[in-house]
């Protein structure tokens, strides 16, 4: 086996051992509700397994996908930012998911590690992050979840998580609105770590205790919130504040271009969106109101 297959192997492993340790983690939040298996395969090469609930208990509609793709129709995008010519061979896996619970104090949550290989062995990079989306956000929840993504880079010297705080604060701003979607997590891309700093090895490790992580920072504030009882007022809410989900991932989220360029399976790209969203004129919530209290957490703060 060459060194690139070597790597392929173990980098491909990640995602398919996250995707099953966190489907039975949020399977065994509300039992009987299953997520359905769906596989699909890219006309230009490569495929993946997506992990899908729809009217769950606890999440309304959620996924965990799991991609590895492969071509020569780099996306203009990826090519620009890496100064790279056209015509190179891409090769890429990662894991993502989005939940989206029906209550409206849970939290929506998104992740996603990924690692890219454009051209020769020597271009590679890793990318990734959280980021947590609360209706009725609480602040030892919110610091909680900052913490536990704080505390992951700080296991790793390749990581730096006030940058990557500040570069997921900016990267998830809905700017038309002029708000965060949420309140932020950890974001990071070309994440390529010279030899002296640990090279490759390095950057995979933190890709590996990054997705065992996610189970840590998301999974005990869903126990604390999910039974707490909830009024059509706040769904109103709840439904106003996916809308501006969906503005984002629609009109700014990079995934979600990247998987529409490379020809990748519309179902399993457009899992993150909610089953349910809405949107209304001058939705501005009344000054004293929690769902105005909301509002003061999605500006960028130091949370740790």
């Amino acid at each position: 086996m060459s060194d690139r297959d070597a790597r392929r192997h173990r980098v491909a492993e990640v995602p398919r051992a996250g995707q099953s340790e966190l489907i039975a983690a949020f399977e065994s939040l509300a039992p009987g509700s299953t997520f359905a298996t769906r596989t699909w395969e890219r006309p230009g090469g490569g495929g993946g397994t997506a992990r899908v609930i729809d009217g769950g208990e606890v999440f309304e509609r959620g996924g965990v996908n799991v991609s590895i793709v492969k071509g020569k129709d780099l996306p203009e995008e990826v090519r620009t930012a890496r100064d790279l010519p056209e015509g190179l061979d891409f090769w890429a896996t990662g894991v993502s998911m989005v939940l989206h619970p029906r209550n409206p104090h849970v939290p929506t949550f998104h992740a996603n590690f990924r690692y890219f290989e454009a051209g020769d062995l020597d271009d590679w990079w890793f990318g990734g992050g959280a980021d947590l989306t609360p209706y009725y956000p609480v602040e030892s929840d919110v610091r909680d979840f900052h913490r536990t993504l704080r505390e992951l880079c700080d296991r790793h010297d390749v990581a730096d998580g006030e940058r990557y705080k500040a570069w997921c604060d900016d990267y998830f701003t809905v700017r038309h609105r002029g708000e965060m979607r949420g309140v932020g997590g950890i974001f990071f891309d070309w994440l390529t770590p010279d030899p002296d700093a640990g090279g490759w090895e390095a950057a995979f490790a933190f890709m590996q205790d990054g997705v065992r992580t996610l189970k840590d920072a998301y999974i005990p504030i869903v126990e604390r919130r999910m039974n707490e009882p909830w009024n059509e007022r706040e769904r109103a809410w709840q439904l106003l504040r996916r809308g501006r989900y969906v503005e984002f991932n629609l009109v700014y989220d990079r995934g979600t271009r990247f998987g529409l360029q490379t020809r990748g399976d519309i179902e399993a790209i457009l899992m993150s969106l909610p089953p349910l969203a809405r949107w209304e004129t001058d939705a501005a919530p009344e000054p004293g109101t929690p769902e105005h209290d909301a509002t003061a957490f999605y500006q960028p703060r130091d949370w740790v």
